[in-house]
């Protein structure tokens, strides 16, 4: 169960894919989400994505997003 921390906002499902505008989001934007065009980018993004971890983090860092897990 994920539980949120008050005064904090989750990451949004494609936030950074988005924000970077990136031009595999960009055309799945266009597309119904579900139809075959949009499954075919989609495959695009899970098996080939333009950009790398390292980028991703980076965009995290500067967007003033926080990592976090419980204790254990």
């Amino acid at each position: 169960m994920i539980v949120p921390i008050k005064g904090f906002v989750e990451y949004k499902r494609r936030e950074y894919c988005n924000d970077i505008e990136c031009p595999v989001q960009v055309m799945m934007n266009k597309k119904e989400q579900g139809s075959a065009d949009y499954n075919d980018l989609r495959e695009v993004c899970v098996k080939d994505c333009l950009h790398t971890t390292y980028e991703f983090h980076h965009w995290l860092m500067e967007k003033g997003y926080l990592l976090v897990r419980p204790e254990k």
